[in-house]
């Protein structure tokens, strides 16, 4: 089984927030889209829908994860 990645299930104490920001910042709310679309990308290669070399996968998950580490610094500089 594949662990789901997607923001909403690694910060589901940010559910409002992340919502908010992605209707209000522009910048966060690109990082989201890019985000998700690694995720997608990443999940469709680890289920086997997709196959790439691991050299390729590893550099996506990289990606993943410095995409998540701004999206969360961006959610702690914006709590109430």
């Amino acid at each position: 089984m594949v662990e789901k990645h997607d923001l909403l299930h690694e910060f589901p104490e940010y559910r409002d927030q992340i919502h908010d920001l992605k209707m209000n910042d522009r910048h966060f709310a690109k990082l989201f889209e890019e985000y998700t679309e690694v995720e997608h990308e990443v999940r469709g290669i680890e289920t086997g829908s997709e196959y790439v070399n691991d050299e390729y996968l590893e550099e996506r998950k990289k990606l993943r994860l410095s995409l998540k580490d701004k999206l969360y610094h961006m959610l702690k500089a914006n709590e109430a």
